[in-house]
């Protein structure tokens, strides 16, 4: 039994084919098939379901697969180890973030952890706050910056970068620009532009609304800030964010929203993050958190 065994058969499991796997390992799919093949035999039991038009785990796959899992990452659990007592940050990263994402030092924070560790590969994925703590959790990512209204699951340890309720986002034209509050019963009538459900302001959107015991429905939920400025900006209506996304738009004033349940910005890892895992945090952090 080899390692690589291992991992053809946990990739095979995953992607349900053998000439997906061989593609995402990079070696021939006979390879792979053969290698699969042989640690059946050291078994003695099929771990794979040849049958039909996608591989499936046999009962004896689904038995063996994660301890599979477990033996691959603790070999790379060694590795890292074996890399921070050398003082070396390497290997790959997973890093996920909100969609459209244009935070101030979030940029700067990243290139900066690309030149400082050139041997680590970043893939970066944008998706929902909802779905990139699911993700984490899962182990399919390894770093998230997410933005959430509720607590962080069990297991993630976060690093807020700003915490602050939500605000309702108007031009300076209209009529509510001079107002120093808006309550959950204006929003009710108004025609309000905010983010999908998933993320961190429409989480708190919700819980504000429902505490002061109103239904506000949105008539467009936008993937990313910018685009709900740009149609508060063309007049669409009004925008519900935080006071921080607007910043920066002379032609907006943000107004804040009566007894609003407040939504948190953080970086967040699992529970055994490795060392570049550690370091992109560092190093986002600080960018994310510099005076402005």
């Amino acid at each position: 039994m080899e390692l690589h065994q291992l991992r053809y058969l946990v990739r095979v499991a995953e992607l349900g084919s053998f000439t997906a796997a061989a593609a995402d390992l990079h070696v021939s799919q006979s390879g792979v098939s053969a290698q699969v093949a042989k640690l059946e035999h050291e078994v003695g039991h099929r771990l794979l379901d040849r049958r039909g038009r996608t591989i499936a785990p046999t009962d004896a796959g689904r038995a063996v697969l994660p301890y599979a899992r477990a033996a691959l990452d603790s070999v790379a659990n060694i590795t890292t180890v074996s890399d921070e007592l050398s003082g070396l940050v390497r290997g790959s990263l997973r890093l996920g973030t909100v969609i459209g994402c244009t935070i101030p030092g979030y940029l700067a924070g990243f290139a900066h952890f690309r030149s400082v560790h050139p041997g680590v590969s970043v893939s970066v994925v944008e998706d929902n706050s909802d779905r990139l703590l699911a993700d984490l959790v899962a182990g399919r990512l390894d770093v998230v910056l997410a933005a959430h209204a509720d607590p962080l699951p069990a297991g993630v340890t976060g690093h807020t970068i700003v915490r602050e309720p939500l605000a309702a986002v108007v031009r300076r034209d209209r009529g509510w620009a001079s107002r120093t509050a808006i309550a959950c019963a204006d929003l009710a009538d108004a025609t309000v532009l905010t983010l999908p459900a998933g993320t961190g302001v429409r989480t708190a959107l919700t819980a504000t609304c429902a505490a002061a015991r109103v239904e506000v429905t949105p008539a467009v939920s936008a993937h990313s800030p910018e685009s709900v400025l740009a149609l508060v900006e063309l007049g669409s209506g009004v925008g519900v964010l935080t006071a921080t996304m607007a910043a920066g738009h002379g032609d907006l004033v943000s107004i804040p929203i009566s007894e609003s349940v407040q939504t948190s910005l953080s970086l967040a890892v699992g529970p055994t993050p490795s060392a570049a895992a550690r370091a992109m945090v560092t190093m986002l952090t600080e960018r994310l958190t510099a005076p402005r």
